[in-house]
């Protein structure tokens, strides 16, 4: 119903801030990631949004980029999973991240994420497996074909940190295979 806003920001009170379009202040709730983006208040700010409609309420949700919306939006298709638990997922890690420990099949980066058990964790990454992972685009912007989310998976595997395999993935070329890519990342790791 409500897709996106346009206004003037009057309030910023985490996660809530109160947006003023052409004299109507809506409270709108945002996840941190967008939170922190925000400008200052008095500014002109766009958000697109989510309009959740309750027995007891009818909530907003705000965004600042697509891919943030569309992962709140797979989130809460999920059983157990309210517009709560998603703005506290999107808060706790990004898109890229969630989208990695999705493509990874990594349960232990979701309980790092307050209100998110073990149980819950394990449904989200079969039930969003396929959806958010692929759709999200690149695992952390630097694996962007199977072939190099295969490596950097090896990599995470083999006992490598996120950070030193996607250091590992930048420099491997583009259009590198699966096997010789894991022994020129395994090469560049070595020195």
């Amino acid at each position: 119903m409500i897709g996106k806003l346009t206004g003037t920001l009057l309030e910023k009170n985490p996660p809530e801030v109160l947006l003023d379009c052409h004299g109507v202040g809506y409270e709108v709730n945002v996840p941190m990631s967008t939170f922190y983006n925000l400008p200052a208040v008095g500014e002109r700010v766009s958000l697109l949004t989510q309009f959740i409609v309750r027995e007891d309420a009818q909530l907003l949700y705000g965004f600042g980029t697509a891919p943030e919306r569309q992962a709140f939006r797979e989130l809460i298709k999920i059983s157990g999973v309210g517009p709560r638990t998603a703005l506290s997922i999107l808060s706790g890690m990004g898109v890229a991240d969630l989208a990695q420990a999705i493509s990874l099949q990594e349960a232990g980066r979701l309980v790092k994420v307050p209100g998110i058990g073990k149980k819950t964790a394990e449904r989200l990454l079969l039930e969003l497996k396929g959806k958010l992972g692929a759709d999200m685009g690149a695992v952390r912007g630097a694996a962007a074909t199977d072939a190099q989310a295969d490596i950097l998976q090896a990599l995470l595997a083999l006992g490598y940190s996120d950070k030193e395999a996607a250091a590992a993935l930048k420099a491997l070329p583009a259009d590198v295979g699966v096997s010789d890519g894991i022994k020129l990342a395994l090469k560049a790791l070595a020195k």
